[in-house]
């Protein structure tokens, strides 16, 4: 059996991907169209680096903004499981 790394819309299921059940309402997610961010930690576009993608999908994003975003990311489920799973790519 082949291991796939999820993406964000597939562990959060949002349905923002392309062709999701939510694009009607909300749009596609900048996470999903993000093809400058493919292949970043294995993913599709943005969907294993959505932290770092202004306005992407997230609950508990209360601080604002994009470095409010990432504090909160943090401590998101996904952003563990990817950190733990991969070596975070940083940008000097």
């Amino acid at each position: 059996m082949e291991e796939k790394n999820i993406n964000c819309w597939e562990f959060k299921k949002c349905g923002r991907e392309p062709g999701g059940k939510n694009v009607s309402k909300h749009g596609v997610c900048p996470a999903a169209a993000e093809s400058r961010a493919d292949g970043i930690h294995q993913g599709k576009n943005g969907g294993r680096c959505c932290w770092i993608i202004s306005d992407s999908y997230c609950k508990i994003n209360k601080n604002g903004g994009l470095t409010g975003k990432f504090l909160d990311c943090r401590r998101c489920e996904f952003y563990a499981i990817v950190k733990n799973s991969t070596e975070l790519l940083v940008v000097a």
